[in-house]
C-alpha cells in the first residue's frame, strides 16, 4: 500500500514519522513544499492553489491514501482534494480536536497555529460545537523557527514567552499543537505551559486512518521537497532519527 503526505515544510515530518512507526511495511512518499514555506500567511485561494498541485505530485506515484499534514492546508484544501483525487484524503484537524476533547478535564481548550489556520476558525468551531471554551493564539515565526532549525535557547523561549504569554494566565488544562512544525518545539512549550496537556495530531492522525490502511508494501520511504536550506539533512535527521536523503522537486515552484 503507498501513502502520500505532503506539508509545506519540514513540520510533516512528525506526522509521517507516527504513520511509519503504526505501518511499518507500508511504502511512503513524502513531499515538503519548502520552496513556499509557511503557507499561514497566505490567501485562501494561494493555499488550495499549492495544496493542489503538491497533492497531483503525490498521485503520480498511484497513492492508495493522501495525508494533508499542513494544518492550514487542511483548514482550506480538504474538500477540494477528496474532490480532485478520488481517493481517500486525511487532514490533521479531526484528529487533534478528537484527541484534546479526551484529554482535557475541565474543558478550556488552547489551540496555535499558523496565521491562516487560526483565522479559519477550524478548530475554534469545532472545539466549541462539543461544549469547550476556547482561546486562540497565532503564532506565525513558530514555523521560521523550525524551518531554520532553532528548536531551543534563548531565542526560541522568547518567542514562545511572546506569544503564550495570555494562553498560560488563562484556565485553560489542554493546548493544541495546530501546525506540524510544533511538535519540534513541544518540550520547549511544555516547559513553559507547565502543567497544560500538550496535544499534536501525529498519533492521533494514525488512529483515524487504521480502518482504511493496509499494514502491506515495501516499507520503502521516499523524500521529495521544492528547495533544499543549509538546514534540512539535520532537520530530516532530528525528526526521523536516521540519515535519508532528500530528492529535490523544483517544477513545484513555476507553476
Amino acid at each position: 500500500m503507498r501513502l502520500g503526505i505532503f506539508d509545506s515544510g519540514v513540520g510533516g515530518l512528525t506526522v509521517l514519522k507516527a504513520i511509519r512507526s503504526a505501518f511499518p511495511e507500508v511504502d511512503l512518499i513524502y513531499l515538503g513544499d519548502t520552496a513556499r514555506v509557511p503557507y499561514g500567511g497566505k490567501s485562501k485561494e494561494t493555499i488550495v492553489r499549492y495544496s493542489v498541485e503538491c497533492a497531483h505530485f503525490l498521485a503520480r506515484f498511484e497513492i492508495d491514501l493522501l495525508v494533508v499534514a499542513c494544518n492550514t492546508a487542511s483548514s482550506y484544501a480538504l474538500e477540494v482534494l477528496k474532490e480532485e483525487l478520488g481517493i481517500p484524503v486525511f487532514g490533521v484537524i479531526k484528529p487533534g480536536v478528537r484527541k484534546a476533547l479526551e484529554v482535557s478535564q475541565n474543558k478550556v481548550i488552547g489551540v496555535i497555529g499558523t496565521r491562516s489556520t487560526i483565522e479559519s476558525g477550524v478548530y475554534q468551531e469545532s472545539l466549541k460545537s462539543a461544549g469547550s471554551v476556547v482561546y486562540a493564539k497565532a503564532c506565525p515565526l513558530f514555523v521560521p523557527l523550525v524551518e531554520e532549525g532553532l528548536i531551543e535557547g534563548e531565542i526560541v523561549d522568547k518567542v514562545i514567552d511572546f506569544y503564550l504569554r495570555e494562553l498560560k494566565s488563562t484556565e485553560i488544562d489542554t493546548l493544541i499543537l495546530g501546525c506540524t512544525h510544533y511538535p519540534l518545539l513541544s518540550p520547549a512549550i511544555k516547559k513553559y505551559m507547565g502543567e497544560v496537556h500538550v496535544v499534536d495530531s501525529a498519533s492521533a492522525l494514525t488512529e483515524e486512518i487504521a480502518p482504511m490502511v493496509k499494514n502491506e508494501g515495501n516499507a520503502s520511504l521516499s523524500l521529495f521537497f521544492t528547495d533544499h536550506s543549509p538546514s534540512l539533512k539535520n532537520l530530516i535527521e532530528l525528526i526521523l532519527g536516521e540519515g535519508q536523503k532528500p530528492q529535490l522537486v523544483p517544477m513545484l515552484c513555476s507553476l
